[in-house]
Order: structure tokens, then C-alpha cells, then sequence
């Protein structure tokens, strides 16, 4: 289609150029010598006529120079031309032509793309008897390749096994190729260990077969069996081995083949040094790769474009306006890749002048048609805020490709603007799997978990197959609703459909597991990671804090350590809070002073919070208090927060009444912050105080959170809320919670009234008490549950203490495992003890 449309414009020029040229001059007086000196179809043209004139042109040999003649020239007008010739020499000679000038159609088409041309040129062959020879199949099947065409390969494979020509090197060399370049690699494979002999076409196509279909690793390894072989490797095959070891991010083995180039002398090209800045680039050795780029003596506007595109795809966007510098001062000019790479650049910067630049480049000069530059120009525009510009761009799109929307849906996301995303999405003419991930994610962002696994229920209802990326956030989806039933069947699924677990969905599954109280599953999945990041260490030590397990947190620190991992600040947050869940009071001093004494990490406010919670809770709130006056920034709400919590935990008012004074020198409207402090009055029996606190709450038109639980019972998600009533099954739930007091009661529970703060006699508060969501949340998990099922609970608030004696005393009774999750941990109540150890 694009050689029909361009056509005109090159014939329109060539003969611009002709206008007062004479023929080409040659030492062949003959027309037909002067045939092979022909530089455009204009002068074939001419010497057609003279031919024509003297009587040749009923000659089979200087038809098939013609047709030959024609083919070279290349262009969609001189294969046109062939034909017509062709056709013109069967009409006047009543011949069917010779096999010569069909193989040189079919090699024309070939050779310019049109596969579909030369198969019906081979089609038209076998129709008139003429059989194909040895030279016919190698066009053929290059021709198959070009357009994919692979059910019409594998007839053409038929016939060369028909006519005998399984033994030809060059027929099985295309053969290999074809396969390769169709996705049909094992297909590929078996054609090359049937060949007897193998040369380094052979090897080559078969390796960059196997780089091109994802196969990388398979492909390094072919090339090294090849080199054992003693086949010498030409510069194609080394550009694809390298190729191959960027993608697999491996620079040892990326190293190991650039030593063989030297050691086997094979001829460093323009190519080859842009596959190795490509290799190094992504294998993150930048100095190597920008040392590499500059020895470049010839430095083309390929080898310009890949290093600039790696520094934009690592975020090293200064690097990147580098390389755009030194493209300019050597003049050569940029292409749609350069300006793809100069727009994500002021994208990342939020240049909006550097956009603009970008976008005025594009339009003088004709680079709007190209949908990925359009593409890219939304995205800048989203993210450097302009909004009605990327809007304009994406109304004056001709072509709206599903990556189009998806760009809009994404400026929308990155913006806040959820339900104008969640439109287009719904208003999109088709979506591929982007814009599925791309909402999902968003979803999950926005805390709406629920929605998102809905969402991805739709999802596999279309059809459509979930990637890497899915996972991920449907992981944290289910990590965050802590459905272990749901989170088991996230996991067979990936299973089921082989997605491959890569670090980040490895550390997502760790997370999952650890957040649905399945620490066992969380670990079983790290041990099998084979090369743990940061982020995965810092997922297993979070398990172990949420668990409340603060010496086998240390014990991963500690391996990590060993392992040559280097910690962040992430870790320390994950370790501190499990010292702080496990009241290693004494181990977490040791780790937050480490932090700068070993580790040359300052601590951020979020690690001082960790301090304070640790050390409030153990009861040292002077300590916390002091800690609180040395910190090198402005304490936050955050951190007075932590400590009113402790002063309520261990009643000091006078404490807890500094920290609300604190507080309110913040201006902090947190109304969690005003709910603690009625909690504390209320657990005082200050109720005047209260009723300050909450007239003020009212005055803001701030209510207090109520207290929520969930449980998943069939793979169905029932809430509770504390005191509400109107569950389906409230009837049963009730008579449970009758039984379960009586039973408790009788084992030695006293209701700890003190968790109720309100004023209100003996009577209403055990009811309030008997009311807490967690209650009926384990009532109505003993009702619709087996004998022996776990029962899991997750909470949105913290376990009171009297929930937390009943449920003890509960899984004692009933013999029952109970499993809640509060905001803060996990507890896990088993024979009528917690894993908590009664410290929460």
C-alpha cells in the first residue's frame, strides 16, 4: 500500500531529472548490453522501445534481461512493468514464458515486500506446468515471510519435500527463517537438526529466531554451541546475540560475547556498536555504553537514537538532552525516534516549553501522521498539566488507536480525575489489554478493591488474558480485602496460565499472603524468588511484622545483610514496626541507631513515628516524649498521634493532654486525632471533656469512624458494622453471640467495659460491648463455617481488649483457629492464646 501511494511521486521526479538526459553510455553498443547500466525506469523504457524497433523482443533471453532488468530497479512501476512485458511476450509468442522470468517477478516482489504479488506470480507458474527449481523457493519463502504468511510456507515446505530439494542448504537456510520470523521457532528448530550440513546462515537465522520470539536465553546458548562447532559467527549473528543479552539484562554474559568479537576478529560494524551501546545500556553500566558511544568514530543517527532512548527509558533525562546536543552540533537530523525520546523527555521534566518545541518540530515537518508521535505529544501534554491541549491533539488524530485512549485515560488517572478515566474507558471503541491494567491499577489506587477484582472478573468473562502487570495489582487488591480464598485462587491462576513471576509480581504474592494472615504461603513463595531485590526482603520482613514475629524480621534482615543487599529506608520502616509489634524495645534502639552509625541512612519522620510507636507502647513515654524534642524536623500530627495512642493505652492523661496541646499548634483537622482524644477522656470518665471534643467534631461536620468487619465465607465478602443489625442472618448471629457469652463467661470472661466510651449504665454498655463488628463477624463465621475452618476476620480499626480476651477465649471453645487483622497486625488466636502475646 505505501510503494501504490508513493509511486507517483517517485515517477514524477525520476523523470524531472531526465528530462535532458541522454541514454547511459556503455562499451555494449547492443540495447540489450546497455540494459544492466539502467538507473530508473525511464531509461529501461527507452531501451525497451529500441529493442522493440530492431526486432529482439521476441527472444526469450532478452525478455528474461528485460524482466530481470526491471526487478532490480525495485520499485512497485518497474514490477508492473515486468509483468506487463511478460504478458505482452506470452500474447505475441504464444509462450508461456520461461521459469527465469518468473523467478525474477517473484524475487522483485519479494524483495520490495509484496509478498502477496509474488505468491500469486508462483501460483500463476505451476498453473501454465512450469515447475519451480531450486532458485524459485528461497524468493518464495522470503516472500511468505515478509507478509507472515505461514499456512502458504508450510505448502511451499510441502512442495520442496515433493520436488526433492530437502538437501539444498540455501532452500532449508529460508526455511529456517520463514519458521523463525512466523513465531514457529520449534517448527525452525527441527528443519535445522535435520540438515546434514550448516553453515552460518543456518546458525544465524535460527539464533536471531529464537532472540526475536522471546527466547533470549535459548538464543545465547545456540550461539555459543555454534562457536564449540567451529562455525565462525559473521557481524549479523553477533548483532543478534547481543541483542539478545540486553534482553535479558545479563552484562556477565553480555561481557563474555563481546570478548568473543575480539577474540574471533570478526569486524566491529556501525550496527554492532549500537547493539552493544543497546546491551550495556540496559544492563544499567551507562559509563561503559557512553564510553563505548563516544570512541564511535562514525556516530549515525541510529546509533544517537538508541543511547538517547535508554537514558529516557532509565529516567536520565539530562543525559538524554546530552546526546540531543551532540546530535544537533553534528547536524544530523532528527527522526520521528528522536523527537519520540525529545517529547517522553519533556514529559518527565514537565517542560511544557520544551513540548512545545517538540510539538512545533512535529508539525513543520509532517511528523503528526505518525500515530506514536501524536501518542507521545498527549502524554506530555497530560502530564505537564495541559489538559485541553492533549485533548486537541487527540481530537485532530485521524487515525484513534487503542493507545490513543489509553493515553488519554492515563492523563486522566495521573490527574485524580478517576470517573472522567473510568468514561473513557467505557466510551472506547476497542481496548486491549493496557487499558484493562491501566483502569485496574487505577482502582486499586483509589482503595476501591472490591471494584477492581469486579473488574477483572468482567475481564476474563471477555476473554481477554492477564499479564504480569494484572496480577500485580489484583495481588494487592486481595492482600489489602485480606481474602485468602480469593488470594489462593490469584495464585492457581497464575499458576494455571504460566505468567511468569518476575521479582515485582513475586513481591506482590509475599505481600498478599502476609496481609491475608498466611505468613507460611508468604515465605514459601520468597524462598523461591532466586534474586530478591530490596522490595522483596522488605515484603518477608513486613509478613514477619505483621505477624508479630520481630526476631525472624531481624533474622531476614540480618540474611539480607549477608546477602550483599543493600537496605533502604523502606526496610528500616517494615523492621522497626516489627520490633515495635514484638516489643523488642531494646533491638529496635540498636536498629534505628544503625541506620546512621552503619547504614549512612538518616532517619525520615516516618522512622521517628516507628520509635515513638515502639517505645509508647512499651510504656517509656518519657523517652518517646524526648525523642519526640531531638528530632532534626517539625514533628507531624502523625507523630503526636502515635503518642496520644500509648498515653491512652497506659492512661496518661497529663502526657496525652501536652500532645493534643502540640497538636493544636499544628492546625491539624484529623479527626482521628480528635476521635483519640474523647477516648482518652472517655476512658478518664471526663464526659465533659468528651462532649467538648465532640461538639467540636459536630461544628466540623466530622464524624467518627464506626467500627467495621469483614469476613469472606464462600468466596462472598460480608461486612459488619458495630451495633448494626440488619445482616440477612442477624436472627442466627444473634442466638450465636447468646451462646458464645454464655460459654465465655463461663470459662472466666468478664466484659472489659472500659471499651465502651459512652455514658451509659452497666446493662447498655455489655450490650454496645456485645454489639463490636469483630463479634459478629466470628458469630456468623461459627454459623456458616465447617468444624475445623479457620475463621478470618479483617478489621478496619484496632481490636479492642475485650474482643481481643473473648476471641481467645472463643478459640479455645470452640476449638476454632481465629485469624484478625486490624489496622495495625495480625492476630492469630489458637487453644486460647494470641500470637501476639497480649502485646497490641
Amino acid at each position: 500500500m505505501a510503494a501504490t501511494s508513493l509511486s507517483p511521486v517517485i515517477t514524477s521526479q525520476a523523470l524531472k531529472a531526465l528530462t535532458n538526459q541522454t541514454l547511459p553510455k556503455t562499451n555494449d553498443s547492443s540495447p540489450t548490453g546497455s540494459l544492466k547500466d539502467c538507473r530508473n525506469l525511464t531509461e529501461l523504457r527507452k531501451l525497451h522501445c529500441q529493442i522493440a524497433k530492431q526486432g529482439l523482443i521476441h527472444r526469450p533471453s532478452t525478455v528474461e534481461k528485460l524482466i530481470s532488468t526491471c526487478t532490480a530497479l525495485g520499485t512497485f512501476e518497474s514490477l508492473v512493468y515486468a509483468k506487463n512485458i511478460l504478458n505482452q511476450f506470452r500474447y505475441d509468442n504464444q509462450n508461456d514464458g520461461t521459469l527465469f522470468m518468473y523467478n525474477s517477478l517473484i524475487r522483485g516482489y519479494s524483495s520490495i515486500g509484496l509478498g502477496k504479488e509474488a505468491i500469486w506470480v508462483y501460483l500463476e507458474m505451476l498453473s501454465l506446468g512450469i515447475s519451480p527449481d531450486k532458485y524459485t523457493f528461497p524468493y518464495l519463502l522470503s516472500a511468505c515471510t515478509k507478509i507472515s504468511a505461514t499456512a502458504e510456507g508450510f505448502q511451499v515446505h510441502g512442495y520442496v519435500i515433493k520436488m526433492g530439494f530437502q538437501g539444498d542448504m540455501f532452500i532449508l537456510n529460508s526455511l529456517i527463517h520463514f519458521y523463525a520470523e512466523c513465531g514457529e521457532i520449534v517448527l525452525g528448530q527441527k528443519v535445522f537438526d535435520e540438515m546434514i550440513d550448516r553453515n552460518v546462515v543456518s546458525w544465524t537465522s535460527l539464533i536471531c529466531g529464537y532472540a526475536r520470539s522471546g527466547l533470549a536465553k535459548e538464543a545465547v546458548e545456540l550461539f555459543f554451541e555454534m562457536v564449540e562447532e567451529g562455525t565462525r559467527p559473521n557481524s549479523v549473528t553477533m548483532v543478534c546475540v547481543i541483542s539478545a543479552c540486553a534482553k535479558l539484562r545479563d552484562l556477565e554474559l553480555g561481557e563474555r560475547v563481546r570478548g568473543y568479537i575480539s577474540s574471533l576478529g570478526v569486524k566491529v560494524n556501525t550496527l554492532m556498536v549500537n547493539s552493544l551501546v543497546d546491551m550495556y545500556m540496559k544492563c544499567s553500566a551507562f559509563d561503559t555504553a557512553k564510553r563505548l558511544f563516544d570512541e564511535c568514530e562514525q556516530k549515525n543517527l541510529v546509533v544517537c537514537n538508541t543511547i538517547m532512548s535508554n537514558y529516557v527509558h532509565s529516567g536520565m533525562v539530562r543525559e538524554a538532552l546530552f546526546i540531543l546536543e551532540e546530535m544537533l552540533r553534528q547536524r544530523l537530523v532528527p527522526d520521528r525516534v528522536t523527537i519520540l525520546s525529545t517529547i517522553s523527555i519533556s514529559a518527565q521534566l514537565g517542560s511544557i516549553f520544551l513540548g512545545k518545541c517538540c510539538h512545533a518540530y512535529v508539525l513543520r515537518n509532517g511528523l503528526e501522521g505518525w500515530d506514536s508521535i501524536s501518542n507521545a505529544l498527549i502524554d506530555m501534554y497530560m502530564k505537564c498539566g495541559k489538559q485541553e491541549v492533549a485533548f486537541a491533539v487527540f481530537h485532530r488524530m485521524a487515525n484513534k488507536t487503542v493507545v490513543s485512549w489509553n493515553s488519554v485515560m492515563a492523563g486522566y488517572i495521573r490527574n485524580g480525575e478517576l470517573s472522567s478515566a473510568w468514561e473513557v474507558f467505557n466510551n472506547m471503541p476497542e481496548s486491549d489489554l493496557v487499558s484493562w491494567n491501566t483502569i485496574i491499577s487505577a482502582l486499586v489506587q483509589e482503595s476501591m478493591f472490591e471494584q477492581a477484582i469486579e473488574l477483572f472478573r468482567t475481564m476474563q468473562n471477555k476473554g481477554i488474558k492477564a499479564d504480569r502487570v494484572t496480577m500485580v495489582s489484583i495481588a494487592s487488591a486481595c492482600g489489602y480485602l485480606g481474602a485468602l480464598d480469593l488470594a489462593k485462587w490469584v495464585h492457581a491462576y497464575i499458576k494455571m496460565n504460566k505468567i511468569p513471576c518476575d521479582i515485582r509480581l513475586s513481591t506482590a504474592l509475599v505481600d498478599m499472603f502476609a496481609r491475608c494472615g498466611n505468613p507460611s504461603t508468604a515465605m514459601k513463595i520468597f524462598n523461591n524468588i532466586e534474586k530478591r531485590d530490596v522490595s522483596a526482603w522488605t515484603a518477608a520482613i513486613g509478613a514477619m511484622a505483621m505477624e508479630g514475629n520481630g526476631n525472624q524480621a531481624i533474622e531476614l534482615f540480618n540474611k539480607m545483610l549477608r546477602q550483599g543487599v543493600k537496605p533502604d529506608g523502606v526496610v528500616f520502616v517494615g523492621l522497626l514496626t516489627a520490633c515495635s509489634h514484638g516489643g523488642l524495645v531494646e533491638q529496635g534502639r540498636d536498629i534505628f541507631k544503625s541506620m546512621t552509625s552503619v547504614h549512612k541512612i538518616s532517619p525520615q519522620i516516618v522512622h521517628y513515628g516507628c520509635m515513638v510507636d515502639l517505645l509508647g507502647r512499651a510504656g517509656f513515654l518519657e523517652e518517646a516524649l524526648d525523642l519526640i524534642k531531638l528530632m532534626p524536623m517539625e514533628p507531624n500530627d502523625v507523630i503526636w498521634g502515635s503518642l496520644l495512642a500509648a498515653c491512652r493505652m497506659h492512661r496518661n492523661l497529663d502526657m496525652a493532654g501536652y500532645a493534643t496541646e502540640r497538636m493544636k499548634e499544628l492546625a491539624s483537622d484529623r479527626t482521628g486525632i480528635q476521635v483519640l482524644l474523647s477516648n482518652i477522656y472517655a476512658s478518664a470518665e471526663k464526659w465533659t471533656d468528651v462532649a467538648k471534643v465532640r461538639l467540636q467534631l459536630k461544628e466540623k461536620g466530622a464524624r467518627k469512624v464506626p467500627g467495621s468487619s469483614s469476613i469472606e465465607v464462600n468466596g462472598q465478602i460480608h461486612e459488619f458494622t458495630s451495633g448494626d443489625e440488619s445482616h440477612p442472618e442477624m436472627m442466627h448471629i444473634a442466638a450465636m453471640l447468646d451462646e458464645m457469652h454464655c460459654r465465655v463467661e463461663a470459662a472466666g470472661h468478664a466484659p472489659d467495659l472500659s471499651n465502651v466510651l459512652l455514658n451509659v449504665d452497666k446493662e447498655e454498655k455489655e450490650y454496645v460491648l456485645s454489639r463490636h463488628s469483630e463479634k459478629l463477624a466470628i458469630a456468623f463465621g461459627l454459623i456458616s463455617t465447617d468444624q475445623g475452618t479457620p475463621i478470618r476476620v479483617v478489621k478496619n480499626l484496632r481490636i479492642c481488649s475485650d474482643c481481643h480476651s473473648f476471641a481467645k477465649l472463643v478459640s479455645k471453645t470452640y476449638n476454632r483457629e481465629i485469624i484478625v487483622r486490624d489496622n495495625n497486625r495480625f492476630h492469630f488466636f489458637q487453644r486460647g492464646v494470641c500470637s501476639c502475646n497480649d502485646y497490641w
